[in-house]
Protein backbone atom coordinates (compact mmCIF):
# COMPACT_ATOMS: atom_id res chain seq x y z
CA UNK A 1 0.00 0.00 0.00
CA UNK A 2 1.19 3.54 -1.24
CA UNK A 3 1.20 5.89 1.48
CA UNK A 4 0.34 9.78 1.37
CA UNK A 5 2.27 11.80 -1.60
CA UNK A 6 5.57 13.81 -0.46
CA UNK A 7 5.10 17.37 -1.59
CA UNK A 8 8.48 19.37 -0.40
CA UNK A 9 8.18 23.01 -0.49
CA UNK A 10 10.86 25.58 -0.62
CA UNK A 11 9.97 28.87 0.42
CA UNK A 12 12.00 31.65 2.41
CA UNK A 13 9.10 33.31 4.17
CA UNK A 14 8.06 31.15 7.26
CA UNK A 15 4.90 31.92 7.54
CA UNK A 16 3.84 31.58 4.12
CA UNK A 17 5.96 28.21 4.15
CA UNK A 18 3.86 27.05 7.12
CA UNK A 19 1.01 28.18 5.69
CA UNK A 20 1.41 26.13 2.67
CA UNK A 21 2.43 22.38 4.60
CA UNK A 22 -0.58 22.80 6.68
CA UNK A 23 -2.98 23.18 3.30
CA UNK A 24 -1.09 20.68 2.02
CA UNK A 25 -1.13 18.27 5.15
CA UNK A 26 -4.91 18.44 5.30
CA UNK A 27 -5.26 17.46 1.87
CA UNK A 28 -3.57 14.73 3.38
CA UNK A 29 -0.52 15.22 1.26
CA UNK A 30 3.06 14.50 3.79
CA UNK A 31 4.63 17.80 3.17
CA UNK A 32 8.13 18.99 4.09
CA UNK A 33 9.72 23.26 3.76
CA UNK A 34 12.61 24.02 3.28
CA UNK A 35 14.01 27.54 3.48
CA UNK A 36 16.01 27.49 0.45
CA UNK A 37 17.19 25.56 -2.82
CA UNK A 38 20.26 25.04 -0.85
CA UNK A 39 18.71 23.39 2.33
CA UNK A 40 16.41 20.98 0.32
CA UNK A 41 19.89 19.65 -1.65
CA UNK A 42 21.87 19.21 1.09
CA UNK A 43 18.41 17.15 2.62
CA UNK A 44 18.59 15.28 -0.54
CA UNK A 45 14.40 16.25 -0.20
CA UNK A 46 14.28 16.14 -3.83
CA UNK A 47 15.03 12.62 -4.44
CA UNK A 48 12.12 11.46 -2.13
CA UNK A 49 9.86 14.06 -3.48
CA UNK A 50 6.92 13.53 -5.71
CA UNK A 51 6.18 16.93 -6.48
CA UNK A 52 7.65 20.10 -5.78
CA UNK A 53 6.22 23.69 -4.76
CA UNK A 54 9.14 25.88 -5.65
CA UNK A 55 9.59 29.78 -4.82
CA UNK A 56 10.93 31.49 -7.65
CA UNK A 57 12.48 33.91 -5.57
CA UNK A 58 15.01 32.98 -2.72
CA UNK A 59 18.02 33.51 -1.26
CA UNK A 60 20.96 31.98 -2.95
CA UNK A 61 19.80 29.62 -6.01
CA UNK A 62 16.57 30.40 -7.41
CA UNK A 63 13.38 28.58 -8.23
CA UNK A 64 13.99 28.05 -11.39
CA UNK A 65 17.68 27.12 -11.15
CA UNK A 66 16.74 24.57 -8.25
CA UNK A 67 14.29 22.97 -10.45
CA UNK A 68 17.66 22.62 -13.13
CA UNK A 69 20.07 21.39 -10.59
CA UNK A 70 17.16 18.39 -9.93
CA UNK A 71 16.59 17.91 -13.13
CA UNK A 72 20.11 17.58 -14.17
CA UNK A 73 20.22 14.94 -10.77
CA UNK A 74 17.93 12.76 -12.26
CA UNK A 75 15.47 13.92 -9.75
CA UNK A 76 12.25 15.20 -11.96
CA UNK A 77 9.52 15.50 -10.22
CA UNK A 78 6.76 17.78 -11.05
CA UNK A 79 6.74 21.42 -10.33
CA UNK A 80 4.48 24.27 -9.11
CA UNK A 81 6.40 27.55 -9.67
CA UNK A 82 5.05 30.12 -7.13
CA UNK A 83 6.25 33.34 -6.93
CA UNK A 84 4.44 37.44 -5.42
CA UNK A 85 6.44 39.11 -8.43
CA UNK A 86 4.45 37.83 -11.24
CA UNK A 87 5.69 38.90 -14.80
CA UNK A 88 6.06 37.68 -18.45
CA UNK A 89 9.22 35.83 -18.05
CA UNK A 90 8.49 33.48 -15.29
CA UNK A 91 5.88 32.38 -17.10
CA UNK A 92 7.44 31.36 -19.95
CA UNK A 93 10.33 30.31 -18.13
CA UNK A 94 7.74 28.33 -16.05
CA UNK A 95 6.18 26.79 -19.31
CA UNK A 96 9.42 25.88 -20.51
CA UNK A 97 10.00 23.99 -17.56
CA UNK A 98 6.90 22.01 -18.39
CA UNK A 99 5.78 23.52 -14.93
CA UNK A 100 2.57 25.09 -13.12
CA UNK A 101 2.80 28.50 -12.35
CA UNK A 102 1.27 30.47 -9.55
CA UNK A 103 1.13 33.72 -8.85
CA UNK A 104 0.70 35.12 -5.06
CA UNK A 105 -1.77 35.21 -3.29
CA UNK A 106 -3.37 31.70 -4.50
CA UNK A 107 -6.55 30.08 -2.38
CA UNK A 108 -5.52 26.74 -0.59
CA UNK A 109 -8.24 25.13 -3.13
CA UNK A 110 -5.97 26.86 -6.28
CA UNK A 111 -2.87 25.08 -4.56
CA UNK A 112 -4.22 21.39 -3.90
CA UNK A 113 -5.66 21.54 -7.35
CA UNK A 114 -2.35 21.97 -8.73
CA UNK A 115 -1.02 19.56 -7.15
CA UNK A 116 -3.05 17.24 -8.31
CA UNK A 117 -2.87 18.62 -11.49
CA UNK A 118 0.83 18.17 -11.08
CA UNK A 119 0.74 14.22 -9.71
CA UNK A 120 -1.42 13.40 -12.99
CA UNK A 121 0.89 14.58 -15.61
CA UNK A 122 3.39 13.16 -17.06
CA UNK A 123 4.20 15.76 -19.73
CA UNK A 124 5.30 17.64 -16.07
CA UNK A 125 7.09 14.75 -14.82
CA UNK A 126 9.71 14.82 -17.82
CA UNK A 127 11.50 17.94 -16.84
CA UNK A 128 13.38 20.33 -19.32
Amino acid sequence: MEGPKRVAVVEDDAGMSQALARILRLAGYQAATFVSAEALIRDEGGAATDCLVLDVQLPGMSGFELHAHLVRAGTPAPVIFITAYDDAEAQALAVRANALYLAKPFTGKTLIEAVARALASTVLKNGY
